[in-house]
């Protein structure tokens, strides 16, 4: 009988311990990209800036937490997720159902669509048949590639790289024919640059949604429910008291959020 009790207690025990294990999360490790201007890149004094960085630092803010960031190159941050090295990717990731079955997202904090840049001028048509043969630069294990493979793949040679600032190189060095990326990262990060004269965007812009997927949201490990939910409550929170617009107004002049 006292085996038995004991077993009991510990059960007991067991059952009502769960909600006191969960943290407080007061301190969180945010991975960021940090070579995606203007969402993250290297801000000259050995830290960072960009959108995607001063979203991070608002909704650490909110949450009365210290944050610190954690670069990770595009190919490993998921993994880096998953491995427990971060605890959250605040890195412009598309919510995507392939991404949704081994992590979970918050609600969106922008919506964007995809655009081809070019050479201005070009008369290329954005179409399987218009680009046949051409090269088209991409990110690497982006939704830009997969869209690119899947629509373009057959008929046209689809070129990775490891950054977007990498392929938009290639696109001026006549490397690629024309590059595919986020609309806002290429107007703001290339074509409204100096750089960027000579090159204009191609075609309309894309939003399926298969491929693009439901907006931009903040990645979590599955078990982190509790670190979902107060980060979607400090996202309402920065809607609602104005910091959002201000910075999206600050970044690119119009409230990103999307309908």
């Amino acid at each position: 009988m006292v085996v038995r009790r004991s077993v009991l207690g510990l059960v007991a025990a067991g059952l009502f311990a769960g909600p006191a294990l969960a943290q407080d999360w007061t301190m969180i490790r945010v991975a960021i990209e940090g070579n995606y201007p203007p969402f993250s890149e290297k801000d000259g004094r050995n830290g960072w800036k960009g959108f995607d960085i001063d979203i991070a630092k608002a909704l650490c803010e909110r949450m009365k937490a210290s944050c610190t960031f954690v670069q990770r190159d595009w190919d490993q941050i998921q993994e880096a997720l998953l491995r427990n090295e971060v605890d959250a990717i605040i890195a412009s990731m598309s919510i995507t159902v392939p991404r949704k079955q081994r992590m979970d997202f918050t609600n969106r904090y922008y919506h964007t669509a995809a655009r081809f840049v070019g050479p201005e001028g070009s008369d290329l048509e954005i179409s399987p048949a218009g680009l046949a043969g051409k090269r088209i630069g991409v990110q690497h294990n982006t939704v830009h590639a997969t869209y690119a493979r899947h629509n373009y793949g057959a008929g046209s040679e689809v070129v990775t790289f490891p950054t977007t600032p990498a392929g938009v190189a290639a696109l001026q060095s006549g490397a690629i024919d024309v590059f595919l990326g986020d609309s806002m990262a290429l107007q703001t990060g290339f074509l409204a640059k100096p750089a960027g004269k000579g090159f204009a965007f191609i075609g309309p812009p894309i939003t399926e949604a298969r491929y693009f997927g439901e907006g931009i949201g903040i990645a979590v490990r599955k078990s982190d429910q509790d670190l979902r939910w107060k980060l979607n409550r400090a996202l309402d929170e920065i809607r609602a008291n104005g910091i959002y617009s201000e910075l999206s107004q600050r970044y690119f002049g119009f409230d990103i959020y999307g309908g």
